[in-house]
């Protein structure tokens, strides 16, 4: 094992999406005059996953994700908004939402000392992604943030991998290793682009894919035993 170059998924890898979501939602919903808050945040949140995978399918765009998933959820409650308009107030609560898991600064640290390259590849809306980042205590650790929206791919396509390998100097596919938690997008894209890949599972779950990754992983410290 001589890897090189490190991919590392950000949301529910390192960035801690539950929480960012949670509170930017607060906020924003508070914002539109919802009283009942819980019930829309019950309804909102796996119809935002859901369209996430349809895009990792392509049975929708990423415009048409970011400027309906708003009003498609105020349509739900009898509520008509203009979802592109919803999508920028959000935008401006989640972006400012930079909280990490536990140990992920320690880890980066690590691996970066180890002399290590580490690089971000989300399939994260840019604005967003690039506001929370900013905001978190990981920033410094990472050569370059390839985000899905700016590169005119996403996971799990072979060509989100193929960009990225253009931009890195002296990129060699044997010596790089996607590490992230979705056997859909992170394990499944690696596997297209011929990446060995670490399936981040800190809860154990049971992989029903066909995603194969190369190693199984559930916490931060047995990355550092594989990786140092």
């Amino acid at each position: 094992m001589s890897y090189k170059f490190l991919l590392f998924d950000l949301d529910h890898t390192l960035l801690d999406f539950d929480t960012a979501e949670d509170i930017a939602l607060t906020h924003f919903l508070k914002e539109q005059g919802v009283t009942d808050i819980q019930t829309y945040k019950d309804y909102y949140i796996p119809m935002n996953k859901g369209l996430w995978r349809d895009l990792e399918q392509g049975k929708i765009t990423k415009p048409k994700l970011v400027n309906t998933r708003f009003s498609r959820l105020f349509a739900h409650f009898g509520i008509e908004k203009d979802g592109s308009e919803l999508a920028l107030l959000y935008q401006q609560h989640i972006a400012q939402q930079g909280q990490t898991y536990a140990g992920a600064s320690e880890l980066l640290d690590s691996l970066t000392a180890a002399d290590y390259e580490i690089y971000g590849a989300t399939n994260g809306i840019t604005a967003i992604q690039t506001g929370r980042m900013a905001h978190s205590d990981i920033a410094p650790y990472f050569n370059h943030i390839f985000i899905s929206e700016k590169m005119g791919t996403q996971k799990p396509e072979a060509l989100f991998y193929e960009k990225i390998a253009e931009q890195i100097p002296d990129f060699v596919l044997s010596q790089a290793l996607m590490i992230g938690d979705s056997l859909t997008a992170d394990i499944a894209g690696a596997n297209n682009a011929g990446l060995d890949s670490i399936w981040y599972n800190p809860k154990k779950l049971i992989n029903t894919s066909s995603a194969q990754p190369t190693y199984t992983i559930s916490s931060y410290e047995e990355i550092k035993k594989l990786m140092l």
